[in-house]
């Protein structure tokens, strides 16, 4: 079991509220500088194809300004993986992408879209960038991730997020068998998408689990009580849970 949970950061939102006027206030890369000293093991950011919240010049500065890890998501379109191939962040995280949705909906169809995903992972690979590939909880996803060659998925948890009760304990039984299956696998599992405060733990408790992936909450908590507040009580709600299911597994 891993002891010590990584937690990414996602900053995209800070720039969601920067471009609802124009300008440069609030500046992302200055919210990923505070992220890292907050406690965040990195930063990711979502370079989408209408450029909506972050846009080209903030993945320009992150990548020249900040000491930790970027973790780009993109989706699987030849702009984007040449932009991923100019600025060779640490990591690509490979998303669905919807002109018309509000956020990411749902796992990307790896099963479905293999053929073109192949070539993407090989290139991104071959360039030294960790390609991870954004999936449901499903075996048939995991087995298509392995074949394609990418070391990392990133387990969508929205469903368990958004649900409650029995509901929400069949989702994370889901996640825990997938993050099982995945490690057994020999791939990297990281876990994301809706998490909260209410809902991380049982997340971060799972042993095979090794990095969370977190924004729209923390920055929207952040309005309340500031980013660096947000973030460490995210970071001890990670370490905490993780402690426990040490602690369990010992005992």
């Amino acid at each position: 079991m891993m002891n010590r949970v990584r937690l990414g950061v996602n900053i995209d939102h800070v720039a969601t509220i920067r471009n609802a006027r124009g300008g440069g206030h609030p500046d992302p890369v200055r919210a990923a500088r505070q992220a890292a000293e907050a406690g965040a093991d990195g930063i990711t950011a979502h370079l989408r194809e209408d450029r909506r919240h972050i846009s080209d010049s903030d993945i320009d500065r992150l990548a020249a300004e900040i000491d930790l890890p970027l973790n780009l998501e993109m989706a699987a379109t030849d702009e984007m993986l040449a932009i991923a191939l100019r600025h060779k962040p640490h990591a690509a995280c490979i998303v669905p992408e919807k002109r018309e949705e509000r956020t990411t909906e749902g796992g990307l169809d790896v099963a479905a879209k293999h053929r073109q995903l192949a070539p993407l992972v090989t290139r991104l690979s071959d360039a030294g960038i960790r390609v991870s590939l954004f999936i449901e909880p499903s075996a048939v996803q995991l087995h298509v991730a392995k074949a394609l060659g990418a070391p990392v998925v990133e387990l969508h948890v929205g469903a368990y997020c958004d649900s409650e009760g029995a509901e929400r304990e069949m989702h994370l039984r889901r996640i825990q068998e997938a993050a099982v299956q995945g490690a057994s696998m020999g791939l990297e599992v990281h876990a994301g998408h809706g998490l909260t405060f209410e809902t991380v733990g049982a997340v971060a408790a799972i042993p095979e689990i090794v990095e969370l992936n977190i924004g729209h909450f923390l920055i929207g908590e952040a309005i309340f009580s500031g980013l660096t507040s947000a973030i460490t009580r995210m970071r001890g709600l990670i370490d905490t849970a993780r402690a426990e299911a040490l602690g369990r597994a010992s005992a």
